[in-house]
C-alpha cells in the first residue's frame, strides 16, 4: 500500500469513527451510516486477507448474547474497522479499548465514590473502540 493511501485511508478512518464516537456520546447509538462509511474506506487499501478482521466483531456478539450491555452498533463498528485493520490489528484493537475503558471506569469508580456519588455503570463504547482502532491502524 502506498504512503499516499495510507494517510487518505488513516484519515477517513479517524474522521468517521471520531464522528462515530461523539454521536455515541451524545445519542448513545452509532448510526449505520459511519458503520458503512468505515467498511467503504476499506476499499482504499482492499486486500483479501482483511476480510478475515470482520470475524474480530464475533467475540462481541458473543459477548453481548451472553452478558448483555452492548449494542449492535458496537458490533457493526468493529466489523467495518476488521475490514480497515484485518484480523491481527482488530484483535489488537479491542484489547487497547477494552483496557482504555477499564481503566476510565477504574478512575471513574474511585473518583465518585471519594465524592460519595453513585459510579456510572454504562458507558458509551465507541469511543473507547475507536482509540483501540486508531492506535492499531498505525502500528506497522
Amino acid at each position: 500500500m502506498s504512503q499516499l493511501a495510507t494517510l487518505m485511508q488513516g484519515g477517513f478512518f479517524a474522521a468517521l469513527l471520531a464522528a462515530a464516537s461523539i454521536t455515541d456520546i451524545r445519542k448513545g447509538i452509532i448510526p449505520d451510516r459511519f458503520c458503512v462509511g468505515i467498511a467503504l474506506t476499506s476499499l482504499i487499501a482492499f486486500g483479501p486477507l482483511k476480510l478475515l478482521g470482520v470475524s474480530a466483531s464475533i467475540i462481541f456478539l458473543i459477548a453481548a448474547l451472553l452478558f448483555g450491555g452492548m449494542e449492535g452498533g458496537d458490533i457493526k463498528l468493529m466489523a467495518a474497522a476488521g475490514l480497515v485493520l484485518g484480523f491481527n490489528k482488530s484483535m489488537i484493537a479491542a484489547v487497547i479499548g477494552l483496557t482504555a475503558l477499564l481503566v476510565f471506569h477504574a478512575g471513574n469508580y474511585i473518583i465518585k465514590k471519594l465524592r460519595g456519588r453513585a459510579a456510572q455503570k454504562a458507558y458509551p463504547l465507541a469511543p473507547f473502540l475507536s482509540l483501540g482502532c486508531l492506535a492499531a491502524y498505525f502500528i506497522t
